[in-house]
């Protein structure tokens, strides 16, 4: 039987695809695009067709398959876009269910994964969800823009700290829970870096790692916003989706520091300033 990862090309999937391998799982990488899925992880793993909004994708997406990662593509905000694809997966064998959620999300009904967790638990399928701190990705991923054309953080998170934590370790971790199914059996896991960062260290770090001065601009939600929707072309949605995020960031919600990535995989999480010396071209810049 194989494990079923939806969201493979994406930043933890990819990962968590890796990872399954290296513990010799067999993988099944799904997305709406077959093509770029047997690119990035050639013919050796199967690639399936999977599209949350078409229930024929299904049957075929998950034969033989009794695991799953879920992910809930960005461009899917309702939570009941996924309600389909969880009732399909009631009608299979099904051991275990790990879902990408959100660190904090227990507490807070407004983000569409709050939802999901609960119609997962509430279908009786065996279910470990994974809640992650902020992603380093999203640093050198969507904010990185700023950091490489005017050597700054342009995000409005104000004073606010963030356990932030590499994809390459939610990765990790996922892939742990997914491979001993019996021991984390309907268990939830809040996974964070070791460091708690506001941004003015974070620019500190990218200042010493990149031998440039990078700032931290501190914008107001309303520049921010204005900034990523008209000028970065950025979809509006997913922009205030983002707002959201930083205003409960702003509150304290993503500061807190656990030590489950080292109870699941016994290593250490990887620290910001060495993700930053690995993914440096990421921050290069542009000028």
């Amino acid at each position: 039987m194989s494990v079923l990862v939806t969201g493979a090309s994406g930043n933890v999937g990819t990962y968590v695809v890796q990872s399954l391998l290296e513990l010799n799982e067999h993988v099944v990488v799904a997305g709406t695009d077959i093509h770029k899925l047997q690119k990035l992880f050639g013919l050796d793993v199967k690639s399936v067709c999977l599209d949350f909004t078409k229930s024929e994708t299904f049957e075929a997406a998950t034969k033989d398959v009794n695991r799953v990662f879920l992910m809930r593509p960005p461009h899917l905000g309702k939570p009941e876009d996924l309600y389909l694809f969880i009732d399909h997966l009631k009608t299979k064998q099904i051991e275990l269910i790990s879902f990408l959620s959100l660190m904090g999300v227990e507490k807070n009904t407004i983000p569409p994964h709050h939802k999901i967790e609960k119609y997962i638990e509430h279908s009786g399928i065996p279910y470990a969800h994974i809640r992650p701190g902020f992603f380093m990705q999203n640093i050198s991923g969507i904010h990185a823009n700023e950091i490489k054309e005017d050597d700054m953080i342009f995000i409005p998170a104000g004073k606010s700290k963030a356990s932030f934590i590499d994809a390459k370790d939610i990765g990790l971790a996922t892939a742990t829970v997914l491979h001993d199914v019996n021991r984390f059996k309907n268990t939830a896991h809040t996974i964070t870096g070791s460091q708690a960062l506001d941004y003015d260290e974070i620019a500190a770090i990218l200042s010493d790692v990149t031998e440039r001065e990078i700032t931290y601009a501190k914008p107001d939600f309303i520049r921010y916003w204005f900034r990523y929707v008209f000028k970065r072309k950025l979809d509006m949605n997913y922009v205030n989706v983002t707002v959201a995020l930083y205003l409960m960031t702003r509150m304290g919600s993503a500061q807190a520091i656990t030590k489950t990535f080292n109870e699941l995989t016994g290593r250490e999480p990887r620290t910001f300033k060495s993700f930053a010396l690995e993914n440096l071209s990421s921050f290069s810049s542009s000028n």
